[in-house]
């Protein structure tokens, strides 16, 4: 079974096109690497309507097993992924996110703060 994917970088700078967005690909190419299909890979400003909107599209109308958000996660009053996703999901997966900033720690003691 191939699970069907897709990437959404939260970031208002990436979004108005004054940063290049690295972390979206990278992501990408890491689950195509573990065998999923990449059906969508989108870019949202760190609005917390605008990603409901996007998570909930592609739940219900792409119809995909598996959305990974990447941007939005700080500390700084813009960010707003955490709480747009707990707004719209059935169920968390906290060792999943724990294990993220874990891996984060090991290059940066900031990734604690996403």
């Amino acid at each position: 079974m191939t699970i069907r994917a897709a990437v959404i970088t939260i970031s208002d700078k990436g979004y108005a096109g004054q940063r290049e967005d690295v972390s979206g690909p990278l992501l990408a190419s890491l689950l195509e690497k573990m065998g999923a299909e990449v059906c969508e890979r989108v870019l949202v400003p760190d609005e917390p309507d605008l990603i409901r909107r996007e998570l909930t599209r592609l739940a219900d109308e792409a119809h995909l097993d598996l959305m990974m958000t990447t941007g939005g996660t700080g500390p700084a009053p813009r960010d707003h992924t955490p709480e747009a996703t707990l707004s719209v999901i059935d169920r968390e997966m906290p060792g999943l996110a724990e294990l993220l900033r874990f891996e984060g720690y090991r290059k940066t003691p900031l990734a604690v703060l996403s």
